[in-house]
This record gives structure tokens, C-alpha cells and sequence, in this order.
């Protein structure tokens, strides 16, 4: 492909006939024409299967089209015509694969048979399901438990995510670090802190009811497209849309609905934005303080006036606590300071919370943009302090909606992969698979990779992703993957991972979920958790690849025959067999949220599962909704005192879903043929002295560890606020320290990445 950049503006909508063209594009490139078809029948619908892209929830009437743009790229790309097969192997060895692009890798297509890394030839070579599973099984067994990691992406079902967790338990370990851990996992401890429920407040019916929404950190036009159908029903109401974002991303300016052919004749697009805002990187938490700040003195104003005021303190004194040190922090905040930190004036965040004080139901969305910094927990904890102030959560049309990537991963954690023991009923398992589960917290992500850089890790088995490219640091990371004594990759398609081998290396192939997964001749159907936690039921359509392919179920149900002492409580053969058996033994274990799963998990649009806040009841220690106060001002590693200090965002492309790469345009940025680029403010490559269009290498600026640089980007003028540069995810992953992360959750700060730039000559 080729290399040249080009960069030209995007001016036309979201979605619209750009997004129509991309889809044929990729449709044909994969070779997955006939798939196209199936996409209106059974995509998200009752009766087919859930889209393993992003997890925005399924509606029960839904859509003619319920798919967005990277669905159906992710679709055209599960269900391409090409395969990876042992003849590839046998003409590439390990050495050259690592030279070819993470595109190229996952282009060769569908994996077809398991295979084992020969170390004397540097290459994979076909192994049969039986003897593979037999050498792991020993292999694992033979260490001790704890230096076992079993790691898992956010595509896996429930079913298959309920059977991990049990192995790995079983063998004697929580190391089950997910992806959560690399996005999310700040979520996951700010939200419990301040509501007491890990996930959001919100289900897609608030939407039909809210009369303000306030959008923090996200990219709905690449990371939650769907979204935009319901942010136009939203807009059609006249509803006020607040976005703030360092970048302006063309999503959430101007959307066409490709659903609608009189919008789609007239290319007369729908503005999402009624209000939008820049925050430099690590500032929203000023931001947030800004408004805070702006909402009391409002309510001053409105007590003075004889009015009733605009904070709802009725629902204040009666539902939450530590309000008055939140409003002294608010008070004793200077404008200067705000305005200095969150890189926005004291006009532009008034007019905001003018907007924000008028409304009587808001819901407040939030992406990575929030979680990942250094003080992250604070970020999303400010965000629920003004949500708070005014009574919008447990409100109709009202409330808190993180945005999840994957499309399972908020379902893994619902039932058991966690590192947090806390959050998982060990003594439930206990009683009922008659054992002894591990007591101490397993290794989070970071922790797996600091762990593997000290010797104390000595397998690694993965349930999906693509964990050599995903983590921060990565170039350190791979340096020492060998030093694993085995890794074992369940994976649909060829990545990077599989390319670093351990002493014993196995890659095992398995069904995507659009396929049709057969046991014993019946069909079976998964479950999936969307990021308002309702679980649907998902039936793939389409036959399977190859004969040879084993189902994610069946292959963990497999490995844990190999690997345990038969225990008659762990029917692991029945379980593979009925899938119908497991979610029996979710609901056992999870009676609140899966009593008559199986029954249940046909209803259209899903059944919810049981969010204690939309009640008004906090599963809090207080047993109320907590105000707190931040750290400071400044969520990121960079203090702001060297103006040669640039902080990075790292993200993603409108051509890619996490770590895979569909293909090298960035349509929505204008970005072509390369993504080895860097989005810089006009203004400051100026003042740095450096050229449009120049190559440039980026410098981690950092007391920890070795010198960290990734050389050959091009510069991009953007429209990015003054000190803050954007660079595609993961390309720029090592730049980020492993001991760059959110106090608390431990979610990589890949926000506000402290760099230098420098001319590159080479």
C-alpha cells in the first residue's frame, strides 16, 4: 500500500454516501460481497448475530440497517474470502512476517488449523487439536498457577467469558487481566466509588427522554457511529448537544442518515453540536470545575433574586454526601486557574453550564478521552459530581453513559474476568464447584508486563486481541515475550502477537461470531452484554470458514479437560455441548441479574440487567451517592511548565477497530496512504520552527526507564488545542511508560503522553 500522505480536510457529513462508498470499498477487498446482503437482515436483529464491533446497545424495534460503517467493515473483514493456511506458514518464516504491517498480516485472511511454533525452522507448523491440547494442558499444569496469565479480549461471549474465569480459578489464579484494563478499568473504580455500580446509569429509552446531553472525550463518527441515529432523533427534538473534545471530530459536527433516502438525495446534513468546545489534553478536569464553578454561581444569582436556586438540594441532602467540601473546593478554584488548565475561557464555560443549568433531565457521555490519564478516576468522578449537583442520575432521560469500545467487554467482567476479587462471588463458586478459589487480586495488564520484565510470569494464554500491540511500551514488552516458557493465542486471524514465540507457542483457531457454531449437529447461540448492560442473545448465519475450526467455547472447554483434575461439578464436555448448560450456571451464580437466562435472553432489545442506581439505591460503604474532590486541576504526567512539552493523544482512525487495521484512509480526518503522522496546532509547529509536512520523531519525556522514541512521522497542521498533538493508536504505543497510568485503576495514560518533537533527518 501506498506510503504517500495526503491531507485534505473532510468536509462532507458522517455516514452519507462517503460511508456508502467505504463499505463497498471493503466489501470487495475482502472478497465478502454475498456477506453484504445479510447485514439488514441479521445484523443486531432478533434472530441473528451481534456485531463484534462497538458495544452501543441494540434497540428491540430496530433499524431497517441496525450497522454502522465499522461494523460492517468488521463483518466484511470475519467473513473474508481469504485464508491463512499451513502452506502460508510453510513459505514465511517467523523473521520475515515480522517485517510485514499489522494491515498486511490480518489481510492474509481467516487462520484455518491449529499450529505450533518450530523454533529450528522459525516457522508455524500444523499440529492437531488433540495433541495441542494435551501439551498445553501438561505445560500448564507443570508451573505453579500464579505465573499462569489468562488474558482476554472484548469479543468473547458470556459463555465463553464464564468458562475462562472458572479455568483459570480452578488451576489456582485471578490472573485475568482484559482489555478493560488497557480502556475502561478507570470506569470501573470511579464509577463505584461515586454510585456504587461499576457500569453506567443510562438505558437507550433516557435518550427519548433527556433534554440535554453533555459529550466528554469521545468520537462518536469512529468509535460509536450507531450512536449518531440516536443523537439525530435527539437533535429532531431540538435538544441541546454540549461536545467537548480536543479535536474537532467531523461526527459530531454533521451527520447524513444513510437510512433516509430523501436526507441521502439532498446531502443536507443533521448538526449533532449545538455547543463545542477544545479542551487541551488533561484538562477536562478544569473543564468540569469550570462548570461546577458556573452552576453556583448561578444558583447564587437565583437565591438572591428570591428564587429556589438551581442545585437540587433536596435530592443532595437526602441522597449523597461530601457536598460541602466539593463546594469548597468549586469555591476556592480561581477562574484563573481553570481557565489556565483546561485551556478554555471563563466565557466559553459559562455559556456551557448556562445551557447544562436550564435542563431538567441530562445525560452526560464520556469515552477514553476521560479515562485515560493519570488522574482519570478524578476525571470521571468530576463528571458525576456536576451530574450530582442537579440530581441527573436515577432520573428519567437523566444520567452517566461511559462508551464502551469492544462489544462484550463490560459483559466479561459481569460474569467473573477480573483480577479484583472483590468484585467476583468466589464463595458462590466455591459452594458450588466444590472447591477452593485463589483469595489474593490477580495482575492487571501493566501489571503482566512488569511481572514478565521481572520473571514472574511463565505462560500466557489469550482469549482473543492482539496484547503485543495493544499495551504501552510495547517495543520493551516484546523484548521480553520470549522469556515466556509457553503462549497460547485463540485468534480468528494473523497478528503481531503470534509473531514474538515463546519457548512453546501454539495458535488455535476459532469461529467468529457471524458463523454458525455447531455442537453435536444443533446450533448453538451466545449471549453479549452492550454498554447499557443489556445482554442479547446472538445466532451466527454464516458456515463456518473451515471445517477444521472450533468454537471459543469448545476450545477453553478443551484446554480445561487437559489441564484439571476431572471434577464430576465441571462438566466441561456437557458445557461445550449445550451452551444452554452454562448460562444455567451464570444465572446460579449470578441470580440478580440471570434468573430464567435462558428465557430471558430472547427478548428483543435484550433484558437489563439490575443497576441499583437508577433506582436512587448506592451500593456505596456510605450508602449514598459520594461527591469527592480531585488531586488537582492537571490529570496528566506533563506539569505545563516547558512549553518545548507537547502532550500526545493517541487514537484511533475511521480505518481501523483497536488493533486492527482495515486500511490506511482516515476519511473523517482527510487522512490518506500512511498512518505515520502527527496532528499538530498551526500555530505551535511554528513556534517549535518546524516545517509543514517535515519528518519528525516523538521523545517520551520521563524520569522512568529507557530512551522511548518513535522516528518517522510526518506533520499534519490540525485543528488541535495550543501544546496538544494527536498520533494514531498503537503505532505511538511506545512512547507510553508502563508507569504512565491512572492512579488507581492502572488504565495506561495514553491522553496526555508527555513528548518532545525533533526533526528527523533519515
Amino acid at each position: 500500500m501506498t506510503q504517500r500522505i495526503r491531507h485534505t480536510p473532510y468536509t462532507q457529513p458522517t455516514g452519507g454516501w462517503g460511508s456508502v462508498k467505504s463499505l463497498v470499498k471493503h466489501a470487495t477487498r475482502q472478497q465478502a460481497v454475498t456477506a453484504a446482503p445479510g447485514l439488514f437482515r441479521t445484523h443486531n436483529k432478533p434472530g441473528g448475530y451481534i456485531c463484534t464491533s462497538c458495544a452501543w446497545a441494540k434497540p428491540g424495534q430496530p433499524h431497517a440497517a441496525e450497522f454502522c460503517e465499522n461494523g460492517a467493515k468488521a463483518t466484511f473483514w470475519d467473513l473474508t474470502a481469504r485464508r491463512t493456511t499451513p502452506e502460508f506458514f510453510a513459505r514465511h518464516s517467523l523473521t520475515e512476517l515480522r517485517s510485514w504491517s499489522d494491515y498486511d498480516l490480518e489481510n492474509e485472511g481467516r487462520l484455518t488449523e491449529p499450529m505450533r511454533y518450530d523454533a529450528d525452522r522459525d516457522q508455524y507448523i500444523p499440529v492437531s487439536w488433540e495433541e495441542a491440547f494435551a501439551d498445553i494442558g501438561a505445560k500448564l499444569r507443570a508451573r505453579p498457577p500464579e505465573e499462569a496469565v489468562f488474558y482476554a479480549s472484548g469479543r468473547a461471549s458470556l459463555e465463553a467469558s464464564y468458562l475462562w474465569q472458572l479455568f483459570a480459578r480452578r488451576l489456582g489464579t485471578n490472573n485475568l487481566p482484559d482489555s478493560s484494563n488497557m480502556c475502561h478499568e478507570t470506569t470501573s473504580v470511579a464509577l463505584p466509588q461515586s454510585l456504587g455500580t461499576p457500569v453506567g446509569t443510562v438505558l437507550l429509552e433516557d435518550f427519548q427522554q433527556t433534554d440535554c446531553i453533555l459529550s466528554f472525550g469521545q468520537n462518536v463518527g469512529t468509535n460509536a457511529p450507531r450512536l449518531l441515529h440516536t443523537l439525530q432523533e435527539v437533535r429532531e427534538r431540538d435538544v441541546p448537544v454540549l461536545v467537548f473534545n480536543p479535536l474537532r471530530e467531523r461526527g459530531w459536527e454533521a451527520f447524513v442518515n444513510p437510512q433516509r433516502p430523501a436526507q441521502m438525495l439532498s446531502n443536507r446534513p443533521t448538526a449533532i453540536a449545538t455547543g463545542y468546545w477544545q479542551p487541551r489534553a488533561g484538562g477536562d478536569i478544569a473543564v468540569i470545575a469550570g462548570l461546577a464553578k458556573a452552576v453556583l454561581d448561578l444558583d447564587d444569582a437565583a437565591l438572591r433574586e428570591g428564587g429556589a436556586g438551581l442545585l437540587d438540594r433536596g435530592f443532595i441532602e437526602a441522597h449523597t454526601s461530601g457536598f460541602d467540601a466539593f463546594e469548597r473546593f468549586i469555591r476556592t478554584t480561581s477562574w484563573e486557574d481553570i481557565t489556565r488548565e483546561s485551556g478554555l475561557s471563563r466565557a466559553d464555560l459559562e455559556a456551557a453550564a448556562a445551557v447544562y443549568a436550564r435542563a431538567k433531565a441530562v445525560i452526560a457521555i464520556y469515552g477514553m478521552g476521560l479515562t485515560q490519564h493519570r488522574l482519570g478516576v478524578d476525571m470521571v468522578r468530576m463528571l458525576v459530581n456536576l451530574l450530582l449537583m442537579r440530581g441527573h442520575i436515577g432520573r428519567p432521560g437523566a444520567g452517566i453513559c461511559p462508551i464502551r469500545g469492544h462489544s462484550n467487554v463490560q459483559g466479561q467482567r459481569t460474569v467473573g474476568i477480573s483480577e479484583k476479587t472483590a468484585l467476583v462471588p468466589l464463595d458462590a463458586m466455591a459452594e458450588r464447584y466444590e472447591f477452593e478459589p485463589p483469595r489474593e487480586d490477580g495482575l492487571t495488564t501493566v501489571d503482566v508486563c512488569e511481572a514478565l520484565a521481572q520473571g514472574k510470569i511463565s505462560a500466557f494464554v489469550s482469549l482473543g486481541g492482539n496484547f503485543l500491540r495493544a499495551v504501552p511500551d510495547h517495543t520493551q514488552v516484546e523484548q521480553n515475550w520470549p522469556r515466556l516458557d509457553l503462549s497460547v493465542q485463540i485468534a480468528t486471524k494473523l497478528n503481531r502477537s503470534h509473531l514474538i514465540p515463546a519457548a512453546t507457542t501454539y495458535l488455535l483457531p476459532t469461529l467468529v461470531r457471524s458463523e454458525i457454531d455447531r455442537q453435536g449437529g444443533v446450533p448453538q447461540i451466545v449471549t453479549v452484554e452492550d454498554s447499557m448492560t443489556c445482554v442479547h442473545a446472538s445466532r451466527g448465519v454464516h458456515e463456518p470458514a473451515t471445517e477444521s475450526l472450533l468454537s471459543e467455547v469448545r476450545i477453553v472447554a478443551e484446554l480445561a479437560r487437559a489441564t484439571l483434575d476431572p471434577n464430576p461439578k465441571c462438566p466441561w464436555e456437557a458445557w461445550s455441548l449445550d451452551y444452554g448448560l452454562i448460562r444455567d450456571e451464570i444465572a446460579a451464580i449470578y441470580p440478580r441479574d440471570f434468573f430464567n437466562f435462558n428465557t430471558r435472553m430472547l427478548q428483543p432489545g435484550g433484558f437489563a440487567r439490575h443497576i441499583a442506581a437508577r433506582s436512587r439505591i448506592w451500593e456505596t460503604d456510605s450508602g449514598k451517592a459520594m461527591f469527592s474532590c480531585p488531586k488537582q486541576l492537571n490529570a496528566s504526567f506533563d506539569q505545563g511548565d516547558d512549553p518545548q512539552v507537547l502532550r500526545l493523544i493517541t487514537l484511533r482512525s475511521n480505518d481501523q477497530f483497536n488493533t486492527t487495521i482495515y486500511g490506511m484512509t482516515d476519511r473523517l480526518r482527510g487522512i490518506e496512504g500512511s498512518r505515520r503522522v502527527v496532528m499538530i496546532r498551526q500555530s505551535d509547529r511554528e513556534r517549535l520552527g518546524l516545517v509543514k509536512g517535515a519528518r519528525v520523531r516523538l521523545i517520551t519525556v520521563s524520569e522512568d526507564g529507557p530512551d522511548r522514541r518513535v522516528e518517522g512521522l510526518q506533520l499534519i497542521d490540525y485543528d488541535l488545542p495550543e501544546g496538544t498533538i494527536a498520533g494514531y493508536y498503537p503505532e505511538c504505543n511506545p512512547l507510553i511508560p508502563l508507569s504512565h497510568y491512572a492512579e488507581q485503576s492502572k488504565t495506561p495514560a495514553a491522553k496526555s503522553v508527555p513528548v518532545r518533537i525533533e526533526e528527523d533527518p533519515s
